[in-house]
């Protein structure tokens, strides 16, 4: 079975392909030409950066990349009047990026971009692809970007205490308040991982869930879920689910909505710590909240990542922020630290103590031995003088 696509990306892609075969609209034939070909080569995995993953991109991906290429060289054309996107020089490229930064040039609805980072790192991705294609034509071509800020403000989210997640989900639909609780045990990507999940991906009673390599983002992992085992039981016979039923079905959209009305009637209107507010909850947001929560609990870093996914120990800050961390130090591990040494010290008297013990005992032992070697050659000349006597 085809995986499913929650955000319909393959379909919105091949959609656009087939409305701008001719060429792309409001832009010049020549950039469209350009931002065309890079697709195609995207979508083949041709002329990959050196530094980059190998292989064909996501449609997910190739949707982002025509966004924002479309987007620059229409900016490109209304600040320097450039026709061909790859005509910009450094100083125009750095004075562009500023202005989206600083909120000079600013979106459709009046707002400032939030990803400018992304805008940069995607349109260094596309130079690198300018500069390797015509290296194959002998032509060398100067990196501009190289220098390019790409470093930018993590996005903020909405960070839950475990006891408003409870209140959350008290107040939720039954559905709802399964996949609350869900989302926060597993920790899950969703919607990509979770809507490709099914019955038959749970083990041990429901106290084990495996998500397989072929629906997962960075590769498949086999994790136990220690909160709500018995609600996915219950809600798979009460759905009256099968095995190869997927178990939440709902659209992402309409479960990001309903996430945000309950966030406001439950929570409030109010920033959370993670910056963004309570009303603006989505399924996103239970993965950051899920990590936060597992963190202390996890032993091991390594034992941590393959439950959630992830290659990089980079990405547990990024998730949790150290949120709802505790400083769990103790009077009894301030003594391990403290007197250590001291501790070490004492155990070599006390070995050194007991080896003087064992000498004296041997000392002790062989001068018995004698006396008792004595004893006895005195017992035999007593005597023999008493019968001398007789």
């Amino acid at each position: 079975m085809e995986k499913i696509d929650p955000h319909k990306s393959k379909e919105k892609y091949l959609s656009w392909k087939t409305k701008t075969e001719l060429a792309i609209p409001e832009i010049s034939k020549e950039n469209s030409d350009l931002i065309k070909e890079y697709l195609r080569d995207m979508e083949n995995g041709i002329n990959i950066a050196s530094s980059s993953k190998k292989g064909s991109r996501s449609y997910s991906r190739l949707n982002t990349l025509r966004q924002r290429l479309v987007f620059l060289s229409k900016g490109f054309k209304v600040g320097f009047n450039l026709n061909i996107i790859t005509s910009i020089n450094e100083p125009q490229l750095f004075e562009f990026f500023q202005d989206l930064r600083s909120g000079k040039i600013r979106r459709k609805d009046g707002k400032t971009f939030k990803s400018v980072k992304d805008f940069a790192k995607d349109f260094k991705a596309f130079w690198h692809w300018h500069q390797k294609r015509n290296k194959k034509l002998g032509i060398e071509i100067l990196d501009i970007c190289s220098d390019l800020d790409t470093s930018g403000e993590k996005p903020e989210w909405v960070y839950l205490t475990e006891s408003q997640i409870k209140r959350l989900a008290e107040s939720a639909k039954y559905e709802y308040r399964v996949l609350i609780w869900f989302l926060f045990d597993s920790g899950i990507r969703a919607p990509t991982e979770l809507m490709n999940l099914k019955v038959s991906d749970f083990f041990n009673d429901f106290k084990e869930l495996n998500i397989r390599d072929e629906i997962s983002k960075t590769f498949g992992r086999r994790i136990k879920l220690m909160i709500c085992p018995q609600l996915i039981k219950e809600y798979v016979k009460n759905k009256n689910l099968s095995n190869e039923s997927h178990l939440f079905t709902t659209t992402p959209c309409e479960v990001n909505k309903y996430f945000k009305r309950l966030g406001k009637r439950v929570l409030g209107d109010e920033k959370s710590l993670a910056g963004e507010i309570y009303s603006n909850l989505t399924m996103y947001d239970f993965r950051h909240c899920s990590c936060c929560y597992w963190l202390p609990r996890y032993k091991s870093e390594s034992a941590l990542k393959y439950r959630f996914g992830w290659k990089k120990s980079e990405k547990i800050h990024y998730y949790s922020e150290l949120l709802g961390m505790k400083d769990t130090i103790s009077e009894e591990d301030l003594l391990v630290d403290i007197t250590k040494v001291e501790i070490e010290k004492r155990l070599d008297k006390s070995e050194r103590d007991n080896q003087l013990l064992r000498e004296d005992n041997e000392l002790m032992k062989i001068q018995i031995a004698k006396i008792g070697a004595l004893t006895n050659r005195l017992y035999l000349h007593m005597k023999s003088n008493s019968e001398l006597e007789i």
